[in-house]
């Protein structure tokens, strides 16, 4: 019996997929000129069970298994490879549980970021992380790449909200990580194991995120600078200051002018770079963002804007967020075939002034666009690098200008990448940052957790 055969025979019908199209569909997420393969077979569970069954069937056949969550990643691991099982979590979309005495919740991967948002705000609740895809990125994809967000410089990461875990594992066992209480430390911490793991170390079916008390309504500014290099002092200054910032952004004259030909909001493209600011805590909110108004202005703003209600606030983060979909809709009128390869590097705050000239030096030497978006409060940017995917001379500057840039970032004490995850675009940058001994161990870990190699091969390691 081959493979597909077996699956229909172990699973319902619908939850099998061979048609020509949808497999198409689903050989990669949203990163440019990374290779994918086409999938053997897609499969959608919805539940631990019918993941486990698909896992189990997978490894009798020696079939490759890679999961799949919204495909919103931006580093080619969800993509797939020729031959394999693409497993898509997407229909596993259930909020199990909201407890608000223990500030948990207890969800399936598909469920959608800003749904559980939604669901948990009903009960005076927060789930901070909030990555720019927040609308259709999934837990389960968070979850699995550590992903980041806008309020990460006040927050954190994924990996400091999620306390538990079900796994299934290479040879499809379930196994149960970490906890439901707000202290636990009982033998090695195995749910951090996985978060951030992109799928090569077990497939996660469940997972228990820890909860906060939902913010008071932040408030907003904007702070035009001359250069990027005096945004970037602006933000050594800001969080030098003691002040709070919810949420930290910057945005360079690229993006800018990206973002108003993409969707006309009255920003200033005369601007070299714009800093995005909020404050969410309570009474203490207007006297932080009066701090970070006139540390602005003495770092070198020409101009600071304070949203005056709610509704301004919300679209100052709007222009954020539309960020990617511009540079896209930018890259495809410079080309017919307009792609962008996009840089995720993080450096210490101190070093980010530094980074941010280094970037556009490094555009300039090769006559290549770039247009830096990022989490700036913690040192965090998007660097991306506008090429024609029909001239191979233009991909080979993009991809020159995206290794210079890592290795800029690392020689700073960076690391190739703050929250996107490792995928097929940095396996190499990996290698350097971790070194020899660090590679060891995780391919130990790799090699005891899935001995035949079969989760998510060429991902990571």
């Amino acid at each position: 019996m081959g493979v597909v055969d077996h699956l229909r025979a172990q699973l319902p019908a619908d939850r099998v997929i061979t048609d020509p199209d949808l497999l198409e569909n689903h050989r990669r997420d949203e990163a440019d000129l990374v290779a994918d393969g086409l999938p053997l077979v897609l499969v959608r569970p919805r539940s631990t069970a019918e993941v486990a069954t698909a896992v189990r069937v997978a490894a009798e056949h020696g079939v490759p298994v890679v999961p799949q969550g919204a495909r919103t990643g931006l580093a080619g691991g969800a993509n797939a490879v020729d031959g394999c099982l693409v497993l898509s979590l997407q229909r596993m979309d259930r909020i199990l549980k909201i407890d608000p005495v223990n500030r948990i919740a207890v969800v399936q991967p598909g469920v959608v970021n800003a749904d559980l948002g939604r669901a948990v705000r009903e009960h005076g609740l927060f789930y901070p992380p909030d990555p720019g895809s927040f609308e259709t990125s999934t837990i389960g994809g968070n979850t699995a790449t550590n992903a980041g967000g806008m309020c990460c410089v006040k927050y954190g990461v994924t990996t400091g909200y999620v306390i538990g875990l079900e796994v299934v594992l290479a040879d499809g066992e379930v196994l149960r990580t970490g906890r439901r209480t707000p202290k636990g430390v009982a033998g090695y911490d195995l749910t951090s194991l996985f978060v951030g793991s992109e799928g090569t170390l077990g497939i996660i079916t469940e997972i228990t995120v820890a909860l906060r008390p939902a913010p008071e309504p932040a408030l907003s500014l904007v702070a035009v600078f001359p250069t990027t290099a005096t945004a970037g002092a602006a933000v050594n200054e800001i969080m030098a200051s003691g002040a709070a910032p919810s949420l930290l952004e910057l945005l360079d004259d690229v993006h800018l002018r990206a973002i108003e030909a993409y969707r006309p909001m009255g920003l200033d493209t005369n601007a070299a770079a714009i800093l995005l600011a909020a404050a969410d805590t309570g009474a203490r909110a207007a006297a932080d963002l009066a701090a970070i108004e006139e540390l602005a202005r003495a770092s070198g703003a020409t101009e600071v804007y304070t949203a005056t209600d709610a509704e301004e606030a919300a679209a100052l983060l709007a222009a954020r967020r539309l960020a990617h979909p511009a540079m896209e809709h930018l890259a495809h009128g410079l080309y017919a075939q307009g792609g962008l390869i996009l840089d995720d590097i993080a450096v210490p705050r101190s070093a980010l002034a530094e980074l941010l000239d280094g970037i556009a030096a490094t555009a300039a030497k090769h006559g290549v666009v770039v247009g830096v978006v990022g989490h700036a409060g913690d040192g965090n940017l998007h660097p991306n690098i506008v090429v024609d995917r029909a001239d191979p001379e233009s991909v080979r500057k993009g991809h020159l200008v995206f290794d210079e840039i890592m290795e800029l970032g690392l020689s700073l004490g960076g690391t190739c990448t703050g929250e996107h995850g490792v995928g097929l675009l940095k396996r190499g940058w990996l290698e350097t940052e971790a070194g020899p001994v660090g590679m060891r161990v995780q391919r130990a870990i790799k090699a005891a957790l899935d001995p035949t190699g079969l989760l998510n091969p060429g991902k990571v390691l």
